[in-house]
């Protein structure tokens, strides 16, 4: 079980981190620093324990309701596969995979390509705040947390 606290909680970690790195980041110089490279893969795996999260906890109570509900339970379920995909292959071609290290060949394409991993996730993170949660408020009856 987790509360929507702790998710609401994750989220704002996550998009803190996001906003924190965006700003590292634009600077070529502080790619390779151990602390962005530290706070970097902190994001990753807050990234991905969050999906995780979600894709154990919040589809089933969606997939057994109407035929509405279930449309936006796939419609969340291949969004998350998509990041997976999209998250598993940035994180192929720019980090090192012995070590947590960020391996930058063409900073300019790995500053586009990290701006647009950030903002999907950043995206989805909205769009489970406005649209997921409250449904399945709403499919359970449970306002304090999800099993």
């Amino acid at each position: 079980m987790i509360t929507y606290d702790e998710l609401h909680n994750q989220n704002h970690k996550i998009t803190e981190h996001a906003n924190i790195l965006h700003y590292l980041l634009a600077d070529r110089s502080l790619c390779d620093s151990k602390v962005t490279c530290d706070l970097f893969f902190h994001f990753v795996d807050m990234v991905k324990e969050h999906i995780e999260v979600t894709d154990k906890h919040f589809y089933k109570h969606l997939l057994v309701c109407d035929q509405e509900t279930k449309n936006t339970a796939t419609k969340f379920m291949s969004g998350s596969v998509e990041i997976k995909k999209v998250f598993s292959e940035y994180l192929s071609k720019w980090c090192n995979k012995r070590g947590k290290q960020l391996r930058i060949s063409d900073y300019e394409n790995f500053k586009s390509e990290t701006d647009e991993v950030f903002n999907m996730v950043l995206d989805r993170i909205q769009a489970e705040t406005e649209n997921l949660y409250p449904l399945v408020k709403e499919v359970t009856g449970d306002l304090r947390a999800v099993a």
